[in-house]
């Protein structure tokens, strides 16, 4: 495992090159674009890391995996997909267009940005404050870690400049796709974006999704893990599939978290973004991974040599 992390902190740091760090959310524009990290937890729980693991970043819309989870833990299925659609969209994470001409105006997934506001609308609490304070506490029992926080420079920032987002929840309040006040909602999600913590943190976060240990219930996991499949690269979600085969979810501060049931929890870091706002390096890693490990979940010949024959 040590030999192909290394492997894949020299490809990360080479497809790094190629990326650049979102500016659009300006906090952000300060990462080092040459930063890369990558965490795994086996199944028999070493936690393996390499590179920049131990650097802070931004969940950003990783977090989104978080709080679908508490939705579904809290409210049901049914309730949650009363509210948000299941299938992939090609079009980028923050559109519009196509919240505004399907019929019922419900977005199409929990990933995109309107599906994300949407379910943390779901969160539940008397205040902005006990709310933020629930999805901080399910962050940090995830990962085992109190001291996980918020960068509050990123959460300002998203404030500030979060001008689409809330284009996307207004619209989606005049839908009747919202039930609470507009703006507690999207102060809540962005500080759920602005959660800071490392990849060896998301890396732990994620053995909760590889390794079910009874806090999430199974129906839940399965849920979370199919959108995360096809929805969680956003409009590179199938080309993610092809090429790595694991359930992800990436991030504009740069992560990506991916998960092979029952066989891999990774977490990679790495700032500098293509063109789609996923991280090059995380990419480039992964892709290693799953291809030197036999981690795609589509490789029913590496998970049963059997069929070969």
């Amino acid at each position: 495992m040590e030999q192909t992390l290394k492997q894949a902190i020299s490809l990360g740091r080479a497809a790094a090159l190629t990326g650049k760090v979102a500016t659009y959310i300006p906090e952000l524009a300060s990462a080092d674009p040459s930063h890369v990290g990558i965490a795994a937890v086996t199944p028999q729980g070493t936690l393996h890391a390499e590179g920049e693991s131990a650097t802070p970043f931004s969940l950003q819309s990783i977090s989104k995996v978080i709080t679908l989870i508490m939705a579904l833990m809290e409210a049901g299925e049914e309730a949650v997909f009363a509210r948000v659609g299941m299938e992939p969209t090609g079009d980028a994470f923050n559109s519009i267009v196509r919240l505004e001409t399907l019929p019922d105006h419900k977005p199409l997934n929990p990933f995109i940005n309107a599906g994300a506001i949407a379910i943390t609308d779901m969160v539940p609490g008397n205040s902005f404050e006990d709310r933020l304070a629930r999805v901080l506490h399910f962050v940090r029992r995830l990962a085992d870690n109190e001291a996980i926080s918020i960068n509050k420079k990123v959460a300002h920032s998203e404030w500030a400049t979060g001008h689409r987002n809330r284009a996307l929840a207004y619209f989606m309040k005049d839908a009747g796709v919202l039930k609470r006040g507009v703006e507690e909602t999207l102060k809540l999600y962005f500080n759920q974006c602005a959660i800071s913590m490392t990849c060896e943190d998301l890396a732990r976060i994620g053995t909760r999704l590889a390794y079910p240990d009874g806090l999430i219930p199974r129906p839940v996991l399965r849920a979370a893990l199919a959108c995360m499949t096809t929805c969680g690269l956003y409009n590179g979600s199938g080309e993610f599939a092809v090429r790595v085969g694991m359930a992800g979810k990436s991030g504009v501060g740069g992560g990506i978290l991916a998960i092979t049931p029952g066989r891999a929890a990774v977490a990679t870091f790495g700032p500098a973004l293509d063109a789609r706002g996923n991280s090059a390096a995380g990419l480039a890693m992964l892709g290693h991974l799953s291809d030197s490990l036999g981690l795609s979940q589509f490789d029913s010949y590496a998970l049963n040599p059997a069929l070969t024959r």
